[in-house]
């Protein structure tokens, strides 16, 4: 089942935002999020807010898009007329591609009307490799998508089995091609390693498969087992075994290895790319701690510090939309002190490093203690993580922090 909402203080019900969180809109990207919450069926590892046709009974999906149609409406008022032109969108699930092209097509229009859009604006959608095919791609580049995230996992049969993925090994590396030959020069391609029965070889043919397509993005993510999952509850009995973290770090130097010497580099901890045009901007943007409004249920925002999320689920979602009210369920103002940790958290990940003067005396204090332990090296007055600081990135982070 989805994870459960953090707990907050209350929004107004118009949704309006302290003026000095508006005022700090100026001179920093904005991002829009927009969840589509629905899944043909729920895969046995995903805790994400999604939802198949049985449990809306009643619900349809022009509900759902009248709701978001009626949200971005309502961010446009929120944020005001100094709010900058959106620099990215990004459209994820759940699984957006089972709306119509046109659908995500007219929700990225409302958008480009109410806010405008950069020149050189990223536009993503998530897409699920059973729900597309050729004339789907050719219909979002005509809307004005300029980059496609298909959720592959893997290519091999038994290994989608266990992840409960209904596409076969073949359609992902398919869906690729037809983005490309649409005319998409950004692709990414999704993969998890470490699948219980997941073998080194399974591991690699995935790899493989990937250098064979046209994409210049990879995402590479080792498999969480969250609680509430099927999956979570096959490993509890002893269904399904979990691979140990050895296991784990050997795949991820395969995956840098291998993705490295076909092009190319790791920009994130989990994430390669063979240019950086081919970065994705959008989540960029989330690990610098730029502005974002997340639309749709349980879709999370934030705003110069102030964070907020949405209903969970579509129903009331759409019902305080229809009400003329805010969907937001709560918020929370961060501390400066919070904000900073976020960045030391987030930044670190990153190629390009943490500002070491984000840094308390007492925590740039102990960087030599990571550079001796072979975890990191500052350049430029950057501290950026080495390869095996980066298998071991939340260890360092724990180790620097006050």
């Amino acid at each position: 089942m989805p994870s459960a909402l953090p707990s907050g203080d209350p929004l107004p019900p118009d949704g309006s935002l302290p003026p000095r969180v508006i005022d700090g809109l100026k001179g920093a990207p904005l991002s829009l999020y927009v969840h589509v919450p629905f899944c043909r069926t729920r895969c046995g590892y995903c805790d994400f807010n999604t939802y198949t046709a049985s449990e809306l009974p009643g619900m349809s999906s022009g509900d759902y898009v009248r709701g978001a149609l009626r949200e971005i409406e309502l961010a446009r008022g929120v944020l005001g007329d100094g709010a900058p032109s959106v620099d990215t969108v990004f459209f994820g699930g759940g699984t957006p591609t089972m709306l119509p092209a046109a659908t995500l097509g007219t929700l990225l229009d409302s958008i480009r009307g109410r806010f405008g859009l950069a020149s050189d604006a990223e536009i993503t959608t998530e897409a699920n490799p059973d729900t597309v095919d050729r004339a789907y791609f050719d219909q979002l580049r005509e809307a004005g998508f300029t980059r496609i995230s298909l959720g592959m996992q893997s290519v091999v049969p038994h290994v989608l089995d266990v992840l409960e993925r209904v596409h076969t090994p073949e359609r992902g590396l398919q869906a690729a091609g037809w983005a490309a030959e649409a005319g998409f020069e950004h692709i990414s391609l999704d993969l998890i390693y470490g699948t219980p029965g997941e073998s080194v070889d399974d591991w690699m043919q995935s790899l493989q498969a990937v250098g064979a397509t046209p994409v210049d993005h990879v995402s590479a993510y080792s498999l969480i087992v969250e609680d509430g999952t099927r999956l979570a509850m096959q490993v509890r009995r002893g269904q399904i075994p979990m691979p140990d973290d050895d296991e784990l770090a050997d795949k991820y130097l395969m995956a840098e290895e291998f993705l490295t010497s076909h092009g190319m580099v790791n920009y994130e901890v989990s994430n390669w790319a063979a240019s950086p045009s081919g970065q994705c901007r959008h989540n960029l943007n989330y690990w610098r701690g730029a502005n974002w409004w997340g639309i749709g249920p349980g879709s999370h925002s934030h705003i110069s510090g102030m964070r907020f999320w949405n209903r969970k689920h579509p129903r009331p979602y759409v019902a305080e939309l229809t009400a003329g009210r805010s969907p937001a369920q709560a918020g929370e103002l961060l501390s400066e002190e919070d904000r900073r940790i976020e960045r030391v958290m987030l930044e670190l990940r990153l190629a390009e490093g943490l500002d070491l003067r984000v840094l308390t005396s007492s925590e740039r204090a102990r960087v030599p203690d990571i550079m001796a332990a072979g975890l990191g090296h500052v350049t430029q007055e950057r501290l950026i993580l080495t390869l095996r600081g980066r298998l071991l990135a939340d260890g360092v982070v724990r180790d620097l922090l006050d």
